[in-house]
């Protein structure tokens, strides 16, 4: 007779606007003004904002002249990526005293599998709190954290009730979150892909429920599984401490399509920064850049050029994704998406896959539907 595996129990640790509160943290003269990392007044983009910007709209991935323009007072601070390394290890290592099952996503934000815990606790609520206490205690920063039984829903949860609170999605609630969920919120689900969901009658996770496997496989291929799960509150993926990456990459959808070869280019030099401070941020390079290119029929070409020894630097990614874009102009329908990506990586670094794609007026997600820094209606290990 087969034994009953216990219901994994699963925090997702995200830290609050992580370079920003650093930069703040090291310099107090900093501290409750809106402060933005990276980029600079006149060119560049936003790698981080502090809460004070957010509250005029400035966000990670913005022109630095558009946050500029929104926040007159922004403060532009360079990054120090050496300093949030140095960071992020600590914070590890104060997730390694729980579990050895920590899959990171990024330098400020982790999964980690608390079913069995090396601490032998039974609430995982309990481990979050003091997970988030110790962070604060060794860096003086603020972290966020979601507790559920699946990643998918660890990820939303650890969004609701930020900056500095947690929120749990138990197994009784978590099908009726997602029902009620917009699937524009939903962690993976792009602009683009919400906006072909919506031409299918598809705008909440209860829309997406209703659809059957075969009909999301032919819409929309081998995320159709992934869909169809997720909609009923079930994803199996497990958090994999030995996933590796093999490339960096970011996309941008646009507001509106684009036909101009200029304005086409202008969009790969905020994306090659933001593939290059990835870079940067983990100490990994790579010698393969790639251009992605949707049109607005929803077609897409690639085009790919491998470097002698490593790319060394942005302007090199840049160079050679303006070539390859140059490639396939004049376009063949106007433009709904660009991005880049870096793979043949120099190293095997912790994650995989890309960054996911973000559009410039998406909103923040928050939700009254869970119960916040709660205990569980009920735990549910065997």
């Amino acid at each position: 007779m087969r034994s009953v595996q216990p219901m994994r129990k699963i925090i997702h640790v995200d830290m609050d606007a992580f370079y920003a509160s650093v930069e703040q943290r090291d310099n107090p003269e900093l501290r409750g003004l809106p402060l933005a990392v990276g980029g600079s007044a006149a060119r560049g983009v936003v790698a981080a904002a502090s809460y004070e910007a957010r509250a005029f709209g400035v966000h990670s991935a913005m022109p630095s002249v558009t946050a500029k323009r929104k926040c007159p007072d922004l403060i532009f601070v360079p990054p120090r990526f050496e300093v949030y390394r140095q960071v992020s290890q600590q914070i590890r290592e104060i997730f390694a005293e729980y579990t050895p099952l920590i899959e990171p996503l990024s330098l400020d934000e982790a999964y980690l599998d608390v079913t069995e815990n090396l601490k032998g606790m039974d609430i995982a609520t309990e481990i979050a709190l003091e997970i988030r206490a110790k962070i604060k205690a060794v860096t003086g920063l603020n972290a966020s954290a979601g507790i559920s039984y699946n990643k998918f829903l660890a990820k939303m949860a650890s969004d609701l009730n930020k900056p500095n609170g947690q929120a749990v999605i138990t197994p009784k609630n978590g099908p009726g979150f997602v029902e009620a969920l917009p699937v524009k919120k939903f962690h993976g689900v792009g602009p683009a892909t919400a906006e072909r969901m919506k031409r299918h009658g598809i705008e909440t996770g209860l829309d997406l429920k209703s659809k059957s496997l075969a009909f999301l496989q032919q819409n929309f291929g081998k995320s159709g599984p992934y869909f169809y799960g997720i909609a009923r509150g079930i994803d199996e993926r497990r958090v994999r401490p030995d996933r590796i990456r093999k490339s960096v990459g970011a996309e941008d959808t646009f507001v509106e399509d684009i036909d101009d070869f200029d304005l086409a280019k202008a969009e790969l030099r905020p994306l090659a920064e933001k593939v290059w401070r990835y870079c940067e941020a983990h100490d990994i390079t790579g010698k393969t850049i790639t251009v992605k290119i949707k049109y607005s029929d929803f077609s897409q070409a690639t085009r790919s050029r491998t470097v002698s020894g490593l790319v060394s630097d942005v302007d090199m990614v840049l160079e050679n994704a303006e070539t390859l874009l140059a490639s396939v102009f004049p376009f063949k329908r106007s433009v709904r998406l660009l991005g880049i990506t870096l793979s043949s990586l120099n190293t095997e670094e912790s994650g995989c896959g890309r960054l996911f794609e973000k559009n410039r007026t998406t909103a923040g997600r928050r939700s009254a539907a869970v119960p916040t820094d709660a205990p569980w209606e009920e735990e549910w290990a065997v």
